[in-house]
């Protein structure tokens, strides 16, 4: 639904003409529509990402959106197979229905019960005057709702009476609404502000910083969005041409935060005169290859030779016994 709203401006105007019980009216090409004593349930859930993308401000301000009581959803924590869920009595409740569509029926609030009405008006009146105004839109409708919502509670019951305890039991689930619709529209606030796409010469200096602080044109225009006279004109952009080897000279783009960063040209020296004139030192000349001498063979060491025994000499003792 909300997806429906940001493509047709109108469907907004028609859910809000639709809850207030008022006959809907459409053309089209088959002829036209037309919906008499419309009535509207609504009951949705929604992510807070979706809210934040899908939930206009525009729209918040026209009253499409105090309509309906937000409530935020805790943690459900895992329940135990054994525990068993409170038995419903639906039928009392059906009979209530049927009871409150029989036929027209006119839900008054009892004397009893005045003084808090006038403390619930008096709320609504001060928390509206309060809050941011992108807030307020949201809960402008709380003593309204709080009157439905007791009266839904005595038809609930077969009664078109609205007692004190009624109307404080409203005030309630109310009052929990209102204090959830305010913490959600902040954290929604909170969510845009994080998302807040790039301006233009912030896309341009990251198109600059990507390619390494110089680009061409090329480079920058198509992803930025923009003509070069419209990037020329933005603070803190430097316009340089280069000559190609050819065609027309690039446009080249650099940031002047990072210019100053260059290494700054050397100066020129004065002029001393005429430098001295210092002649080189002659140089062995070398032989070409083919008259140089061949470098001389390494020797080779000789083998050596096994140890060959000595003559047994004649004075041996030990001849005899060998």
């Amino acid at each position: 639904m909300l997806k429906r709203t940001k493509r047709d401006d109108s469907f907004t105007t028609k859910l809000r003409t639709a809850w207030d019980g008022a006959t809907l009216r459409n053309t089209t090409k088959e002829g036209p529509q037309e919906v008499k004593a419309p009535a509207m349930v609504l009951h949705a859930h929604i992510t807070p990402s979706d809210w934040a993308t899908y939930v206009a401000q525009s729209d918040a301000a026209g009253g499409s959106y105090n309509r309906i009581l937000p409530f935020l959803l805790a943690s459900v924590p895992m329940l135990d197979e054994e525990v068993e869920f409170p038995a419903v009595d639906g039928e009392a409740l059906a009979e209530g229905y049927k009871w409150a569509t029989a036929k027209p029926r006119v839900i008054t609030i009892l004397p009893e019960a005045k003084p808090m009405w006038r403390l619930i008006r008096r709320y609504a009146r001060i928390l509206s005057e309060t809050l941011a105004e992108d807030q307020a839109v949201f809960i402008e409708r709380t003593a309204e709702q709080t009157l439905r919502v007791a009266a839904c509670l005595a038809a609930s019951e077969c009664s078109e009476l609205i007692t004190a305890g009624r109307l404080e039991a409203a005030f309630t689930l109310v009052r929990r609404s209102v204090q959830d619709a305010v913490q959600i529209v902040a954290r929604a606030a909170k969510q845009k502000a994080k998302k807040q796409p790039l301006s233009r010469a912030d896309k341009v200096r990251a198109r600059v910083l990507i390619h390494g602080g110089r680009s061409t044109s090329t480079q920058v225009l198509p992803f930025v969005g923009a003509s070069a006279a419209e990037v020329k004109a933005l603070p803190g952009i430097v316009v340089e041409s280069e000559t190609g080897t050819g065609g027309r000279p690039a446009v080249v783009f650099s940031l002047a935060d990072t210019a100053d960063d260059r290494a700054p040209a050397a100066k020129p020296e004065p002029d001393m005169g005429p430098e001295p004139v210092t002649v080189p030192k002659p140089r062995k000349s070398t032989p070409p290859a083919r008259f140089r001498s061949a470098p001389a063979p390494e020797k080779i060491p000789a083998p050596v030779q096994p140890a060959r025994p000595q003559p047994t000499r004649a004075e041996n003792p030990f001849l005899a016994v060998l």
